[in-house]
This record gives C-alpha cells, structure tokens and sequence, in this order.
C-alpha cells in the first residue's frame, strides 16, 4: 500500500525525539494520540522538589507509570518512589533497582506483600488498622527492618479529591497502631495525604501538628513522617500559591512541632510530572453545525479526569504544523467513541474554521492522562514520543507568542 493512504494504517514511531509539535503536526501527521513528553520540563521539576522540599522527595507512581518518566526522575537524583500496586512495584524496581520503594496503599492483597518484599526488596509499607499490620508480619516474617507507615487522616474540604473518605485512622486509632508496632518490635511511621490539588499550603502545618501529637501521646520513635503528595499543577483559571510557599509551610511546622532529627518524604504526584506531557489529538469529523468537533481521543482515554473534577486544560489548535490563531469561536469536544458521556464538559474557545485533521494539544496531561487511559470502543491511548520544546507549567511554551491558547 502507498500513497496517502498508508498512513491510516500506521501508527507513529515512537522511538525517536522530536523537535516540539510543530514538527509532528507538520511532517508525521500522526492519526492516532499521541502523548507528548518532554524530558527538560520533567527534570526542571525534580530539581524543584529537589531542591526546595526540606526532606526526600518521593514520586507517586500512580500519577504516569510510563517508563521513560521513571528513568528520567531516577536520573535527576529521585531515590524514592511510591507505589500502590505490585505492578508499580515492579515497574519501579526495573526501571530503578537501586531505588527505595513505599508500598503506600493502604489496602494490600497478601501475594503482593510477599512479592514486594521476597523478589523486590520492599521494607515499607503503609497501614491505617491492626488487620493490615498482622497481614504484613504474616507475609515478610515478621521481619524487624520493615516500617509500617501508619496512616492519619484529618477531616477538611481544600482538595480537590479527599482521600479520607476511602483511606486513614482517625488520631485515636493511629495512637493505637503506633503503640502495637512498638510492642510487636517494629520499626514504625507517619504518613497522611492532604488530598489532590491542596490549595492550602497551611493545611500541611496542621496535619504535621496533628502528627506530633500521635507520636508523643504514642511514645514511639518514628522513622520518618510522609506529608504525602497534594501539591497543585497550576491549571488556567486559578490562583494558587507557588511551591516555595508550600515547602515554607511543610519546614516552618517540621522545625515548630517536630523533634529536629525527625526526617521528611513528600510524595509528589501530579505537580511533579503534570507538566511535562500534552496530549495530540487529531480532528476526526466537524458536524454541519460548525460548533460540534469530534477528536480521537476523550474521556475513556486521555482525558478520562475531566469527567471527574472541574480541571481546566490549556489547548491550542494546529495546522501543517503551524499553530492557528484569529478570531475564536466556542466549540463543543466530543471523543471517538459511542458513549454520549464522551464529551469535555466545558465548551472551548478555538480559532474559527476547524476542520477534520486539524490538531488539538491539549496541556497539562503528564499526570492522569494515559495513567487512566482505558481501552472502551476499541480506542486507545499511550503512545508516548519525545519533544525537546514541551510546555512549561503553565501550559505556555516558551517558543510561542502570549494569547495562543486556550483552556477546554
């Protein structure tokens, strides 16, 4: 088969780097999604939790399992990874096998504890009741180098998931569980989570207060206290406070409330790695209309958060690889598939006059995109290509005027 069409069937290389999405838009045209990742942007932000953030820095394996991005933050000095499933685990372990690896969920079948901890060396395991500590000592030997990371919770409202509502001991109960680590003779810890998108840098304060509390009406010696992740991307629409902020609020209360050689993980997730991915999507059909534009990818696939919290996404559209401008009009954003859910709940400003193979980049999708990406219909997305010229934070990119996105 030769000619233009071809290329329907082909789906694109993805082990070489590009330029940026003026060269693919303009001479690979790919037909399928394509993720976008930039390893520059990734390594700026793990320089910033690096950097900025009093204590270890763990990254949230859950918000992009994708290999490239783990061996990326490995390069960039992470030794710490947090992971919720075997598979993470193993990802990790692969990727990063001299890493330090926390099995930070929960609720853990009894075949993956013993994986984690016969072939994978795991000693870190997180807990909220006694039932999950006796199956843990069951499944490692009641090995006394394993830490069991009690989890906490405090009720509040400033996130845009609430983590407390599935997971976390109330500070009685985490009272307790310190207490039966300590009397079984093993070694114990702290973690929270202040939930997703926190937009309250003080909230941090209040739940490292509340662990200090646990842990001198406990009497045990931690060893260490996990912040968990929480720390915002900083979506169009929104004002938040920077990160410096957050890690001020994190050392400020450490140093008020906790004893000076008691050390800290953050876990980030989102806002470590949110902004090094957008998500090429290619114009499948406009209805007559004119408003009414169908993409090839949605909320079963790379935009599957979308239909969960109101997060706004930049995006922009391109042409031959040039990116469109003009007088905008208001769209409405369907995926491919037969589902009438499939739709982007926000109507977007996009320049006039789009058509079928045209392409929208949306911003942003380093973190649940292609992590949750489902296979519903027969579509699916998760290839990944590399770009030297991502977006930064904001979803701006560095090599293009002010004004040229716009937010679905």
């Amino acid at each position: 088969m030769t000619g233009s069409n071809a290329r329907v069937f082909q789906r694109p290389e993805t082990a070489g780097s590009y330029r940026d999405c003026a060269q693919i838009t303009g001479e690979l045209k790919p037909t399928d999604p394509l993720y976008l990742y930039c390893p520059a942007t990734l390594q700026g932000r793990a320089a910033a939790f690096l950097d900025g953030f009093p204590g270890q820095v763990s990254y949230a394996v859950k918000a992009n399992p994708e290999q490239r991005v783990l061996a990326t933050l490995a390069a960039s000095g992470l030794r710490h990874f947090d992971v919720a499933s075997l598979e993470e685990v193993r990802c990790v372990t692969a990727t990063a096998p001299h890493a330090t690896v926390h099995f930070n969920n929960p609720i853990k079948a009894e075949e993956a504890v013993a994986e984690a901890y016969l072939r994978h060396g795991v000693r870190s395991f997180a807990v909220d009741e006694l039932q999950e500590v006796d199956k843990i000592r069951r499944c490692t030997g009641a090995d006394p180098t394993v830490t069991y990371a009690v989890r906490f919770k405090l009720p509040h409202t400033a996130a845009a998931y609430d983590f407390g509502s599935k997971f976390g001991a109330d500070e009685e109960a985490a009272v307790a569980l310190l207490r039966a680590i300590k009397q079984l003779g093993a070694r114990a810890a702290l973690t929270f989570h202040p939930g997703s998108q926190c937009t309250e840098p003080a909230m941090y304060a209040r739940y490292i207060r509340a662990a200090a509390r646990i842990v001198t009406r406990a009497g045990v010696q931690v060893d260490f206290i996990n912040v968990g992740g929480g720390f915002p991307e900083y979506y169009p629409g929104q004002t938040l406070p920077d990160l410096a902020t957050y890690f001020s609020h994190i050392g400020d209360a450490a140093s008020k409330y906790l004893h000076s050689n008691t050390p800290l993980i953050c876990e980030p997730g989102r806002a470590m790695v949110g902004s090094s991915v957008s998500l090429l999507t290619r114009v499948i059909h406009v209805r007559d209309c004119g408003v009414n534009l169908f993409i090839n990818d949605g909320v079963y696939g790379g935009m599957q958060e979308q239909s969960l919290v109101d997060l706004q996404l930049p995006v922009r559209a391109w042409r031959d690889g040039k990116l469109l401008a003009g007088p905008s009009r208001q769209y409405r954003i369907f995926g491919p598939t037969c589902d009438p859910v499939d739709r982007l709940s926000r109507e977007t400003g996009l320049p006039e006059g789009l058509r079928a193979g045209d392409y929208l980049e949306f911003g942003l999708l380093g973190a649940y995109g292609s992590a949750t990406s489902t296979r519903f219909n027969g579509f699916h997305s998760n290839t990944y290509v590399n770009v030297a010229a991502g977006t930064d934070f904001t979803g701006q990119r560095a090599d293009q005027p002010s004004g040229a996105l716009a937010s679905a």
